[in-house]
């Protein structure tokens, strides 16, 4: 299936029906007075997100997407019939901003999420709505106001908890294939990864993520260079990421160290955000010999930037185990942290409404004294 992830696409929701004028004719019937009824409303366009699409495709062959009118108002106090909602699936994590003036209208990061994109429009009154005391028999009626039409653009992203960067030919798609059932393809060129994959990491204690092979990243990506800038926005929504840098690239006269620096430097410039995320610094290809002797200065260099470095061997397996331990203590840490930070401001909720709804203590009420006897007086 061809992977795509943005697209434009053009959406009229339907117009409302027109309101009718008639008038009530029988025969037995004096001045039967005005029967136009009200037009129905347009369908309006729906965007629903569903974990049963991975990709904008659909939307690729199919730009231009317009729901029904609304049926026009008939005689005899007969109401048209409202158009149904045309509701357009997307995958969890589409984007969908204004064409015009780029403003984000709506974020489908949850499965099942729906969110009305163009409004249809309201039918119009039949002249049966506009008779009054003085004036009985109106010869006129509302029209159904238009549906509304947008140009929007498209965009999705992924949403993976762990995000793997680095050069071309760093062997994340190794990776992802030895640690998830993902199947990439694995060649000993750069830019053998054209489109991101997900794999479901099984983790100990019956806990899972979701890992993403990003495609490529060079110097200048972010500015358009190579092919990682194309997918740069699949990182965003990665809650930690997984720095593989290539040791064996020594050997055609590279820096690892500028390597590792010139992705962050892209990164910082596509978000700041996105270069705050957590870090796992892994070096990677240590079967090589070469690699293997580029380790020391890396490290080194590493340490005195209180920087950790993971060692791994994506081919053997070597070090994948503590790869994915440091992964998911910075992603079941951050989750612990989130959830008591709900539980603490749930427990604030709780207790303010429960103040609130506590009766409130009532003012002791003065004892009244005791009515004094009357004295009897005698006769």
């Amino acid at each position: 299936m061809k992977f795509v992830d943005e697209v434009r696409i053009k959406v009229k929701a339907g117009d409302g029906g027109n309101g009718a004028v008639a008038f009530r004719r029988e025969k037995y019937v004096d001045k039967g007075g005005p029967s136009g009824g009200d037009g129905g409303n347009g369908g309006s366009v729906v965007l629903k997100a569903t974990e049963q699409l991975t990709t904008l495709l659909d939307f690729r062959y199919q730009q231009h997407y317009r729901a029904q009118n609304g049926q026009h108002g008939m005689g005899s106090d007969m109401n048209g019939k409202g158009a149904d909602d045309l509701v357009l699936e997307c995958p969890v994590g589409t984007v969908v901003r204004d064409e015009a003036t780029g403003e984000e209208l709506v974020d489908l990061s949850v499965a099942g999420q729906t969110f009305v994109i163009a409004k249809g429009g309201r039918g119009g009154l039949g002249n049966i709505n506009f008779a009054t005391s003085t004036r009985q028999t109106p010869r006129f009626a509302q029209d159904g106001t238009p549906g509304e039409e947008k140009e929007l653009t498209v965009e999705l992203k992924l949403l993976a908890d762990v995000g793997i960067v680095g050069f071309p030919n760093a062997g994340k798609s190794t990776l992802i294939s030895r640690v998830s059932r993902a199947k990439p393809k694995v060649a000993d060129y750069p830019f053998t990864t054209l489109v991101p994959n997900l794999g479901v990491v099984p983790y100990k204690d019956r806990k899972s993520f979701v890992m993403a092979d990003i495609p490529g990243l060079i110097e200048g990506a972010s500015e358009g260079a190579g092919l990682g800038h194309q997918f740069l926005r699949h990182v965003e929504r990665c809650r930690v990421l997984v720095h593989l840098v290539d040791l064996s690239s020594v050997v055609e006269g590279r820096n690892p160290v500028k390597d590792f620096d010139a992705i962050n430097t892209e990164l910082m410039k596509y978000s700041a955000a996105l270069a705050k995320k957590p870090m796992v610094v892994v070096a990677n290809k240590l079967d090589l010999p070469d690699a293997r002797e580029a380790l020391p200065a890396f490290v080194k260099v590493m340490e005195k930037r209180k920087i950790a470095v993971l060692e791994l061997s994506g081919a053997t397996g070597e070090g994948l185990e503590a790869l994915l331990d440091a992964c998911a203590r910075e992603l079941f840490s951050q989750a612990s942290v989130k959830s008591r930070a709900k539980e603490g401001a749930l427990r604030k909720v709780i207790t303010a409404e429960t103040a609130s709804r506590a009766p409130r203590a009532k003012k002791p009420v003065p004892a009244k004294p005791a009515p004094k006897k009357k004295k009897r007086t005698s006769r």
